[in-house]
């Protein structure tokens, strides 16, 4: 954004509610919800995972405990990337960046104890979406639990991956393939899933400026829903299970007014370029997550004012769903302490505030109409670009996306390099020494813990039926059949996330991303 040039806007009463229209309905610029947090606070849910299944599992019940009120997944590299534990590529990083999850019962043990009836679950996972969900409902059968009663939500968008993030296996028409077909099946078979959480998060943490996060979301999610509708999908039956997560960055007005233009412009897609006639495919719901980049090694307690503010902007931006980054972040995966900081950071702007208790606080605000309505527009021209390049997957191809959040990468650090943006304790007010904090480690024995473990469920299990669902899938993968319920076949016969990734590498092949110097 260019810096704020205040012009007056007509904000007095009828002509307010005409031009934004009422919270809970379109264009929903003031909220999905008519009472928003009056009725229901958003959902507090903590991002955790770490090492053995067992040690999350942990993790998670401690959260529960002190007051969380969701679950979301951090999964490691190799089941990010469709590696087993064993394998070569995950050498050195397996329950690094997250929780190993190699088979069914990687997942048994990480939601022991968790009744799936009484929680929803976010699981952060692109590539391998398909299996690591077919693993949650398998353990919701083994529950007890129909699969139609399961709450969450998976990532499952690849686009943003090609752009910013990198945790891609499949060329885009393959990925795509296998998003829609989760679509198709959890549009009747798990009705209260989130199947897909399309991400302006990576993109901004990449680089990006506010409005290049909404509009390379909004032009990735574009592609989802015509993918959908090409399939034979009626944009009505999945819309409403499409969600968005974004961050929250530092400049507290700025992230309030992106949100808010966010809803408005969503809204607006799907009703006039979609067709979408239910009022809950037009409803842009989202969860936040506060922003790494914006931590510090240096000076780390600064970082729970940073994730504070940032959470802040969250909540009066209205979103539905929240996670607050911990002070250590920067340095290592969370300790107890600090994760248990993060989540008394929710409650109190939850029940000390008073903030939970307006619709869209800055509704009429002068400064944040004319705000919210310059992001809409720069947002509506970057999309118009796009769509003169054939779309997001061309835009993707060709290395445009790529090419401008690189550029405003750079322009952001040339910034902090040369002190026209201040970072406190990085390039001013800096301290002679920080006083060491106590940092989460990762035992490194655990890989080997867990390749162990993985050689017992290969010897435990009947290979023949395992090479069968195999075969069955890429057999499905080299047709047109619907992927989901092969997988669902192969993760009940404990296949792993390797076999079943390396099944589908053979018959879609590996992505190779474009030169973009």
């Amino acid at each position: 954004m260019n810096k704020y040039v205040w012009k007056p806007v007509d904000v007095e009463g009828i002509d307010l509610e005409k031009r934004l229209g009422q919270p809970g309905k379109y264009p929903f610029t003031r909220g999905v919800h008519g009472d928003m947090y009056r009725s229901k606070l958003w959902t507090m849910r903590q991002y955790a995972g770490f090492g053995s299944a067992e040690e999350t599992n942990e993790r998670f019940r401690y959260l529960l405990a002190k007051g969380q009120t969701g679950l979301s997944v951090a999964f490691d590299l190799p089941t990010q990337m469709g590696y087993d534990s064993d394998d070569p590529m995950a050498m050195g990083e397996v329950g690094r960046t997250g929780v190993a999850i190699d088979s069914l019962q990687d997942m048994e043990r990480l939601f022991d104890q968790i009744d799936l009836a009484q929680v929803s679950t976010s699981m952060t996972i692109n590539s391998t979406s398909s299996v690591l969900l077919m693993m949650y409902r398998a353990v919701g059968l083994k529950q007890g639990v129909e699969s139609k009663l399961l709450r969450g939500t998976i990532q499952n968008d690849i686009l943003k991956e090609y752009e910013a993030r990198n945790t891609y296996i499949f060329p885009p028409t393959a990925s795509m393939r296998i998003i829609t077909n989760i679509f198709e099946y959890c549009s009747k078979e798990m009705p209260l899933w989130n199947t897909i959480s399309i991400s302006g998060y990576h993109i901004r943490e990449a680089g990006a400026t506010a409005v290049q996060e909404l509009a390379f979301t909004f032009a990735n999610a574009c592609e989802y829903v015509k993918a959908a509708q090409e399939s034979g999908l009626d944009v009505d039956t999945f819309a409403p299970q499409l969600s968005f997560f974004f961050v929250a960055q530092m400049n507290l007005l700025e992230e309030i007014a992106k949100f808010r233009a966010a809803r408005r412009i969503w809204a607006q897609i799907m009703k006039e370029r979609f067709g979408a006639k239910n009022p809950k495919s037009m409803m842009l719901r989202f969860h936040v997550q506060t922003a790494g980049s914006s931590l510090t090694s240096q000076q780390p307690d600064n970082n729970i004012v940073r994730t504070s503010i940032e959470a802040m902007a969250a909540v009066l931006g209205g979103a539905q769903s929240l996670h607050t980054n911990s002070k250590d972040e920067a340095l290592s995966l969370p300790t107890p302490a600090s994760a248990l900081t993060a989540l008394r950071t929710q409650q109190i702007i939850a029940y000390e505030t008073g903030v939970a208790n307006v619709v869209d606080p800055f509704g009429g605000s002068y400064y944040i109409e004319d705000l919210t309505k310059q992001i809409e527009d720069e947002v509506q021209v970057y999309l118009a670009r796009i769509d003169k390049l054939g779309g997001a997957i061309a835009a993707i191809e060709s290395g445009f996306i790529q090419k401008e959040i690189q550029e405003s990468a750079y322009e952001y650090h040339q910034a902090v390099e040369t002190k026209g943006r201040v970072v406190v304790g990085v390039n001013s007010f800096m301290d002679d020494a920080s006083e060491p904090i106590a940092i989460q480690r990762i035992d490194a024995a655990i890989e080997n813990r867990q390749v162990e473990r993985l050689r017992k469920v290969r010897e435990a299990r009947d290979e023949e039926k395992v090479n069968h669902c195999l075969s069955k899938l890429e057999e499905a993968a080299r047709g047109n059949d619907n992927l989901v319920p092969r997988i669902a076949d192969a993760v009940a016969e404990y296949a792993t996330v390797g076999e079943i990734s390396n099944t589908l590498r053979r018959a879609f092949g590996k992505f190779r991303p474009p030169v973009t110097l």
